[in-house]
């Protein structure tokens, strides 16, 4: 697996001052979760976002039927964060769980705000994260309403590429909001048609 760091993300994404970069990363906190422990659970008021540096976290919810619910996976390379709580201090919806050992930058919004008051670059990349994240559930939203189950599995593989080999079905299941008998009978249908769900 590769390792990727936020110093090296933020260089190839942003035109920024060196020291304002290694500002940054002198505030940010890296931690270990461990496979299985929470970084964020229902209830709580979150204070971060979170840098995948290694490993896999998903976010999901539980209904009043004790169902999950998967919102997000975020492999290496990837932000996660719980934007309500975060950003307007409401308790959390949901849960963010580590699915394997996983190391991740803990970034403040407060330092979010403070470098992008003073680096019009890094502004300009915040308010990218926060526009894709946006698309991104404008785009679950949809597809939810109107894509068939096939068309949300095959953009989970688009989307997500190594996930199937790193989670269980029952996970890809919850994401896509169908039963795990229905991904079978998708899959298989797929593999009928020769389709390579490695791709």
């Amino acid at each position: 697996m590769n390792h990727f760091t936020l110093q090296s993300y933020l260089s190839a994404n942003i035109d920024i001052d060196n020291q304002k970069l290694q500002e940054l990363l002198s505030k940010c906190a890296i931690k270990l979760y461990k496979s299985g422990s929470f970084l964020l659970k229902e209830g709580e008021k979150s204070q971060f976002s979170f840098f995948v540096e290694k490993g896999l976290l998903r976010q999901y919810s539980i209904d009043n039927k004790g169902k999950e619910h998967i919102i997000q996976f975020a492999p290496e390379k990837w932000f996660l964060a719980d934007r309500e709580s975060v950003y307007l201090k409401q308790p959390s919806s949901y849960f963010i769980q580590a699915l394997e050992d996983t190391e991740v930058f803990l970034i403040e919004e407060k330092l979010m705000d403070k470098l992008s008051a003073s680096d019009n670059n890094f502004m300009r990349f915040n308010n990218q994260l926060l526009h894709k994240h946006i698309a991104s559930l404008q785009k679950r939203i949809t597809q939810l309403q109107s894509a068939t189950a096939e068309e949300r599995y095959l953009d989970f593989i688009k989307t997500y590429p190594d996930i199937l080999l790193r989670v269980p079905q029952t996970m890809v299941a919850s994401y896509l909001g169908i039963t795990p008998e229905s991904l079978s009978r998708i899959r298989k249908g797929l593999a009928e048609k020769n389709y390579n769900s490695s791709c």
